[in-house]
């Protein structure tokens, strides 16, 4: 046994590659053997069916040449790291993908996936770990990228400390107990996508320039804290979106300069769950949450909410009443604080009035913020046209901001992917 790994590693040390393809070379290997790659372009595909090590040494390249998908791992317990795997095909009826993993307990680590349609993705798949790996897609229109990561009824891995790029979605479908975690996720569409996916973890991440940050959708008891969701713009962008989705845990995150913060389209749809969102800061946000009808069993405590252009806006003429609002700052909060226990004397009410238009309206948004809007909701406020609706109302808002620094300081990673930024301007604009 000891001269067959012998022979293996002389073989990919390139003594007698040159005789065998990299397949021919996994192949022979017995189950446990480690490959050592020479610093070299390998053609795909790549198909791996035993436990056997793969080492790139950082220099080690396997192309496939634009057909079909580059790397399948079809065993249990095999390790994939140091390389780059590149050039996968186009079509999406074959999912072509850069890695394809159809088997349990493997590690793939500092693994660089290029130009591939899907990055990374996982089929029936669990309790593998994905580590400070690089993914980005094929330089096509975003809506016609793959997924960077793709994860089918796969149940238990660990994806963290990876950087994903120009791709489409992180999307996770029918899959438990998935912890996506310390990752950066920039210039996609949906930075983490749940469908019908519960007991999932996505905590720790960067989400930037996207056009959504994460979007819970039928999918029950997910937590999503300690996120940095940034700059999800434009028609449809939002930070954190729920759809008909019950159980969620939404803590200490930064939702900075997105049209939408947080979007709310009938949740929780379990009527014996509730939402929780606490100690998220909630600000530079367009609206900072919208909801997509009046609802309850939303609660939220401890958020700050500033430098919203419209702090809460509710679709279908409809109030957020109904929903639990407990210790939360408000920027615009105009009250006094005689006693000095840092809590308002007098309720913070939002109230509907001109700028209700838009609300009801959305084609008037195009003229929210100039000035025939600011003018007509001016003059309402000053002498309405009629009795303005209550939408929401805190009885206890908190004068000063919430510190949310110190929470998020005892649970940052010991090595972060990014460096903290100092405030939530420098997120803004990094």
């Amino acid at each position: 046994m000891r001269w067959l790994l012998s022979l293996l590693i002389l073989l990919a040390s390139g003594t007698l590659a040159s005789a065998q393809s990299l397949q021919e070379m996994i192949d022979a290997a017995p189950d446990g053997a480690e490959i050592v790659l020479e610093p070299r372009v390998y053609d795909g595909p790549v198909v791996i069916e035993r436990a056997v090590v793969i080492d790139g040494q950082g220099a080690a390249v396997i192309d496939g040449g634009g057909a079909g998908t580059v790397v399948t791992i079809r065993a249990d317990g095999v390790t994939l790291k140091s390389l780059t795997i590149r050039n996968s095909g186009r079509l999406h009826n074959n999912t072509d993908a850069g890695l394809r993993v159809k088997g349990n307990f493997n590690v793939v680590r500092d693994v660089r996936i290029e130009n591939s349609l899907f990055g990374l993705d996982l089929t029936e798949a669990s309790n593998n770990v994905f580590r400070r790996n690089y993914i980005s897609s094929k330089d096509m229109p975003l809506e016609l990228r793959g997924d960077s990561v793709r994860i089918w009824y796969s149940n238990d891995n660990i994806f963290e400390h990876n950087h994903i790029e120009h791709s489409r979605d992180v999307v996770v479908w029918y899959s438990r107990g998935n912890r996506i975690q310390h990752n950066r996720i920039q210039h996609g569409r949906y930075g983490i996508h749940f469908m019908y996916a519960h007991e999932n973890f996505a905590e720790h991440n960067e989400i930037s320039d996207c056009v959504v940050g994460v979007f819970l959708m039928y999918s029950n008891d997910l937590k999503v804290r300690h996120n940095q969701i940034l700059r999800a713009w434009g028609a449809a962008g939002m930070g954190v979106g729920f759809k008909e989705t019950s159980g969620a845990v939404v803590e200490d995150n930064l939702i900075l300069g997105n049209a939408v913060g947080i979007y709310l389209d009938p949740s929780p749809w379990d009527p014996d769950k509730t939402n929780e969102f606490h100690r998220n800061e909630i600000s530079y946000n367009g609206i900072g949450i919208e909801f997509h009808t009046e609802w309850k069993g939303n609660h939220f405590s401890d958020n700050n909410f500033r430098s919203n252009f419209t702090q809460i806006s509710v679709r279908g003429r409809g109030t957020a009443l109904k929903e639990t609002w407990a210790g939360n700052h408000w920027d615009d909060f105009a009250g006094f604080d005689a006693d000095g226990d840092g809590i308002g004397d007098a309720p913070y009410e939002i109230y509907s009035y001109a700028d209700r238009l838009w609300m009801d309206l959305p084609p008037a948004a195009f003229f929210r913020g100039g000035l025939a809007l600011a003018a007509l909701d001016f003059v309402e406020r000053l002498a309405p046209f009629s009795e303005p609706k209550l939408l929401l109302r805190e009885v206890d808002p908190l004068l000063d901001p919430v510190d949310h620094a110190a929470a998020r300081a005892e649970t940052a990673p010991r090595e972060p992917l990014v460096a903290q930024p100092k405030s939530a301007l420098e997120l803004l604009t990094q």
